[in-house]
């Protein structure tokens, strides 16, 4: 299908790319992204008792709204930005059966650094109307409010996958959720032990595109990139090349899997720089229900 009057987007710092290059079980078409609300709540015993959560996000409506000059195109729009009309046919064509097809498992997006997790995220809760949960956000509250850069420089890296493992075991005995999980998350097997209790889908960024997103916005929130020499684009994507050689085996753990370049590819080679976050997050809902159809409907527990 072809992506209808996209405006291309330039994405946050929160918003990432990679490598791609999978097999699609369909592909769709979007626009825009969405806008951040935050909302302090008080979570269940599954969490820590009486602890404000402020990662949770509000699940804000889908709304119709109608264009201007008596055009008679209606636009959905997620999170504050609108959705071509044909946008807004396929989400509304799929995101029931969606819905149906995940029965309230969670979705946990993995990825490198500045693929998207987040700004994908939330659209995929607005439109199953789960619940969003950043884990970065979850570690930074459970350690009092530090930064990640902050926890890597006085704490070690080792002492915040600790950490991250433990927000991913408590997450994973809740429901409706989309999870955006860290970089490096996929690099414990035991995270994935979590992780496989719903469905996990690897935002596949080509490192090229990654490097361009994180230089424009600055590396200094991200411990991961610092030491290098060279000029800033140079010296990052040399560092991302080399994470995701580390890590690609583990990111293909995913169930499913979303190549960038392979949305572009089917777009006419546009450059991946210009998808939007709602084409990508579209193109996710398919290759999530590609994988449950496949196993029948009776997928419970992917580690199994």
């Amino acid at each position: 299908m072809e992506i209808v009057a996209a405006r291309s987007l330039q994405f946050p710092t929160f918003v990432s790319s990679e490598r791609l290059g999978a097999k699609h079980g369909g592909s769709l078409k979007l626009c825009p992204g969405i806008r951040e609300k935050r909302l302090q709540v008080f979570v269940s015993a599954n969490w820590q008792s009486g602890k404000p959560l402020q990662s949770r996000r509000t699940r804000t409506p889908l709304k119709l709204a109608c264009s201007c000059n008596n055009s008679p195109v209606s636009t959905l729009e997620v999170g504050g930005f609108q959705v071509s009309s044909d946008e807004e046919l396929i989400i509304k064509n799929n995101s029931q059966d969606f819905e149906k097809h995940l029965n309230g498992r969670c979705i946990y997006l993995v990825g490198m650094m500045g693929s998207g997790k987040t700004t994908v995220g939330k659209i995929l809760s607005e439109v199953l109307k789960y619940d969003f949960y950043d884990c970065d956000d979850l570690i930074e509250e459970e350690v009092g409010g530090a930064s990640v850069a902050d926890i890597f420089k006085h704490r070690g890296e080792g002492f915040f996958r600790d950490k991250e493992t433990g927000v991913l075991k408590k997450l994973s005995v809740m429901n409706r959720l989309v999870i955006a999980t860290g970089g490096g998350a996929v690099i414990r097997p035991i995270n994935w032990k979590y992780m496989h209790k719903g469905v996990s889908i690897w935002l596949d960024v080509p490192v090229e595109a990654l490097a361009h997103r994180i230089t424009a916005v600055g590396t200094d929130s991200r411990p991961l990139l610092h030491n290098e020499t060279g000029d800033a684009y140079t010296q990052t994507l040399r560092r991302l090349s080399s994470l995701l050689d580390e890590r690609f085996e583990a990111y293909a753990n995913a169930k499913a899997r979303v190549s960038l370049e392979n949305i572009a590819a089917k777009l006419g080679d546009r450059d991946v720089l210009d998808l939007s976050p709602i084409t990508i997050a579209i193109e996710a809902m398919m290759q999530v229900m590609s994988f449950l159809k496949s196993r029948g409907g009776h997928y419970a527990d992917a580690s199994r």
